[in-house]
């Protein structure tokens, strides 16, 4: 599996995830955030980003007979199995049907993704142990805590494949993007295009939270339909090297 190239995680680190899902509407990609997950642990850094390719690993609703603890034992266990091959520099993406009444993993997991080199972690279910995941170095993103293991609802079926998380289509290999607000997904064949855009986005937002915080108004500032805006943007990048 092909790394994320530097340059685009680069650029996505000066960026933020409002600032792309505006690029991505701009496409006229509507649905590209993964709703209702949230950053584990309160302590997290602010700058903290979650950046990398997804590799992605999908529940569907447990059958008593067939998801007793015994299943663990099989080292090709769909659960087991992505948390082994999920490539170093990657992101492990969880559909657990947006349903968090039972942990989608636990930190015994999370911590062996972490010493693996994954890039984060991310299901719309809930995590268990989440205090000693939010203590951890690896970003990870869930809908609340959940103590159940995931065998009381949750049964791993495959990896790797097409899944829905959060009302997000998430194809392998697609760019997960998190900060501290929450996580989009980029369409793999657009990640470089939308974060060269958004860093352009990003400097101007910036040129205008300036502008505002010394009195000037919105109108004709943002968006840019004063002539003036424009040549002041232009000022205001030379003068400070964006």
């Amino acid at each position: 599996m092909a790394a994320l190239d530097q340059t685009i995680i680069d650029q996505l680190r000066q960026v933020s995830v409002a600032t792309v899902t505006t690029a991505l509407y701009k496409r006229g990609l509507r649905h590209q955030m993964i709703q209702s997950v949230y950053p584990v642990g309160h302590n997290r850094p602010k700058d903290e980003r979650i950046i990398g390719p997804a590799y992605t690993l999908r529940y569907m609703p447990a059958r008593e007979d067939l998801n007793g603890l015994e299943v663990f034992r099989d080292r090709g266990h769909p659960q087991r199995k992505a948390v082994e091959e999920c490539p170093p520099g990657y992101v492990l993406v969880m559909d657990s049907r947006k349903d968090a009444r039972a942990a989608s993993a636990g930190s015994i997991l999370v911590t062996r993704l972490q010493q693996r080199g994954v890039a984060g972690v991310v299901t719309d279910g809930g995590f268990r142990d989440s205090p000693e995941i939010g203590e951890l170095g690896i970003p990870a993103y869930h809908h609340r805590p959940s103590s159940p293991t995931n065998l009381t609802l949750h049964q791993a079926i495959d990896i790797n494949v097409p899944i829905g998380c959060g009302d997000a289509p998430v194809f392998p290999g697609d760019v997960i993007f998190g900060d501290a607000e929450g996580v989009v997904v980029i369409p793999a064949h657009l990640a470089a295009e939308i974060a060269a855009e958004a860093v352009e986005m990003t400097a101007f937002e910036d040129f205008v939270t300036e502008k505002v915080k010394e009195g000037r108004s919105i109108l004709g500032l943002y968006p840019a339909t004063d002539p003036q805006t424009p040549e002041d943007f232009a000022a205001w990048r030379k003068a400070n090297g964006r």
